[in-house]
Order: structure tokens, then C-alpha cells, then sequence
């Protein structure tokens, strides 16, 4: 872990590889599950703007789903109810 540095990818791959009681802060940028895809709009050689997709902010019930919910609701420090 470096000091000072953004991680890119999912905050649960990323978190579980540092030290207990190492952030000061997570920042989350909404919106989340708005099921819509999200594209960068850039140039327009011939007037019509290209595009490119940004991200998919979709969410859905899956295998990864529900591995990651069995390791936070069994995690010692932080159990889950529902």
C-alpha cells in the first residue's frame, strides 16, 4: 500500500490487501444501480459527437454476489443482520 495513491478497480479486492486500521477515508461517487450505461462523448470530425461506453452501472445477483456477502456477514469484525 502507498501513501497518497487512488486504486482502481473493486474497493473489496483492493481493502482486503491492507493493514487493519491503514484508511482515513473511502469516497463512493453515486449513483449506484441506476441501470444505465454511461459513455464519454469526444470530437466531432463530421458534427456528430463519437462516443465511447464509461461504464455500466448495473447490478445483479450472482455468484460473485453472493460469495462476497458471505465474507462480509461472516466477518468477525463487522458481522451483517438483516
Amino acid at each position: 500500500m502507498q501513501d497518497n495513491a487512488l486504486y482502481y478497480g473493486d474497493c473489496l479486492d483492493w481493502m482486503r490487501q491492507w493493514p487493519a486500521d491503514s484508511v482515513d477515508l473511502v469516497y463512493l461517487d453515486p449513483p449506484f444501480n441506476s441501470n444505465e450505461n454511461y459513455n464519454i462523448n469526444f470530437g466531432q470530425g463530421n458534427g456528430i459527437p463519437a462516443q465511447v461506453q464509461a461504464f455500466t452501472d448495473t447490478w445483479k445477483w450472482d455468484e460473485v454476489a453472493a460469495s462476497r456477502f458471505t465474507s462480509i456477514s461472516n466477518a468477525i469484525a463487522h458481522p451483517c443482520t438483516m
